[in-house]
């Protein structure tokens, strides 16, 4: 079965670039690797119920209950699952640019205190228990100040899945704040997971520092 990666941060920390950057490092050194993003738009049922949310469809950020809108990231995994069991047993290395803790992340983000325990209780036991998803091996957090990333955000090309700039999360200065908030707390609890810097001394650090930095950690996780 593969080592299964998990690339981690807010929008705008770099995550698709480095997950494709160490999937061209790892296949150089001879494995067999395959990348996956979450979510899954324009491949299942729930990825399209998750465009209609960031859109607006089902009302503001904070008027749809978290409870509800981790179902729908979920739902999009649980629809993946034989698919990602395939993948990692065809593959050595399986890298994913978001995944589990995203979901945790974004949602948790809404509440606060127990409120905030048992809402991730409740996704880690709805993903890894009821939908039997593997948990990563390795989670590689892209850590990025909110203020950086709102300004990468505003740059951003146009997605596939909206029609606008910023889609309801990103345009949030706020709900990126406490995504951040939520990211720093699972790095600091649960086991497995390496912060990586993205800003260091006030400067940004550039694309291959940061890609030498996650090549270093996977080489000696794969030992």
């Amino acid at each position: 079965m593969a080592f299964l990666i998990d690339i981690e941060g807010i929008d705008g920390s770099g995550k698709g670039t480095q997950a494709e950057l160490l999937r061209q490092t790892l296949t150089e050194r001879g494995y067999r690797v395959e990348l996956i993003s979450f979510p899954r738009y324009g491949k299942t049922t729930f990825a399209r119920g998750i465009a209609d949310f960031l859109n607006g469809r089902f009302g503001t950020l904070e008027a749809v209950d978290p409870f509800l809108v981790s179902l729908l990231y979920a739902g999009d995994r649980f629809e993946s699952r034989d698919w990602l069991r395939d993948l990692m047993e065809q593959n050595q290395i399986v890298i994913l640019d978001r995944y589990i803790p995203s979901n945790m992340a974004h949602q948790g983000s809404k509440r606060d205190g127990e409120e905030r325990r048992e809402l991730l209780g409740w996704i880690d036991q709805i993903e890894y228990g009821a939908y039997d998803l593997p948990r990563p091996n390795l989670v590689l957090w892209l850590d990025l100040p909110v203020d950086l990333a709102h300004a990468r955000i505003a740059a951003k090309k146009p997605r596939d899945y909206t029609a606008e700039t910023t889609d309801l999360q990103e345009s949030n200065l706020e709900h990126l704040r406490r995504t951040r908030e939520v990211y720093e707390s699972l790095a600091g609890t649960e086991p497995g997971w390496n912060r990586i810097e993205t800003v260091s001394e006030g400067r940004a650090r550039t694309q291959d520092e940061i890609r030498r930095e996650i090549e270093s950690i996977v080489i000696a996780s794969l030992g």
